[in-house]
């Protein structure tokens, strides 16, 4: 099995995850990056090098699943304005500053932030509902730019959008409903992904021959993770959420802890 062969199926399965969940993936695709190819025989990939190929599988997975759940109107323009805006600037400044910080550091931040979002994960909703309705939506705004500010800054360091931190945030920090924080975050960390593209790209932070497979295979996984995220049920998306945030937690942290 050839590496690149092995890339394009890590992001076939991390694309789909992305649209059903509404998360950019890289929660998903970064730590099946780093400890799947030595699997297979393969060098271990660099931090460094994770964190490029995972802001690529993130903006090609945002593009695609944020027109899917357009369609289905579970995406708040508003929600999308407030929080949009701050997260872009705060990641581009994440992504640029990456090279400046160590592998050991930027592990540690990325298990700090999937093991805040794994507790928030199971912190209950009073009400959640199944077809909540976007035109009536609402939440506060301050809470909502601290919160994009914030994820953005570090999402950015670690070459995530945040999107698997932003979800449990804005639904128990902000007010929102879950099916439109699905459906929204994936346009709202489809602008903080690209800033923290921008940022690695100019930098030459991203391998480009790994990372032009993921993106021709990550859109259509993506789309159809979509069309079956409005078919389940909104407790069973929380908690498939919070078991795979949770898992990359522990994973990393090991690695952190006894590298």
């Amino acid at each position: 099995m050839s590496l690149l062969f092995l890339i394009v199926a890590l992001g076939a399965t991390t694309g789909f995850l992305s649209g059903l969940l509404g998360i950019g993936g890289g929660i998903v695709m970064a730590p099946l990056l780093l400890y799947v190819p030595p699997l297979f025989g393969f060098e271990p990939l660099t931090m460094l090098t994770v964190a490029g190929l995972t802001i690529v599988q993130g903006l090609a997975a945002c593009i695609s699943g944020a027109l899917t759940h357009r369609r289905y109107r579970f995406l708040s323009d508003r929600l999308v304005l407030y929080m949009g805006t701050p997260i872009f600037a705060a990641a581009a400044l994440g992504g640029a500053s990456a090279r400046f910080v160590s592998e050991l550091v930027l592990l540690a931040v990325f298990g700090t932030l999937a093991a805040a979002a794994a507790i928030l994960m199971f912190v209950p909703m009073r009400q959640d509902s199944e077809q909540p309705d976007v035109n009536d939506l609402g939440f506060s705004r301050g809470r909502a730019v601290l919160s994009a500010a914030s994820v953005g800054l570090l999402g950015g360091l670690v070459g995530q959008g945040g999107s698997f931190i932003l979800i449990p945030l804005m639904t128990s920090f902000v007010g929102v409903p879950t099916r439109i924080a699905i459906g929204s975050n994936l346009a709202i960390v489809l602008l903080s992904t690209s800033a923290a593209f921008i940022g690695k790209a100019v930098t030459g932070q991203i391998e480009w021959l790994l990372a032009m497979p993921v993106v021709l295979t990550v859109v259509p996984a993506a789309y159809l993770g979509s069309r079956v995220s409005h078919r389940v049920p909104v407790l069973r998306l929380r908690r498939t959420l919070a078991f795979l945030i949770s898992a990359a937690a522990v994973r990393i942290w090991i690695s952190v802890l006894f590298s």
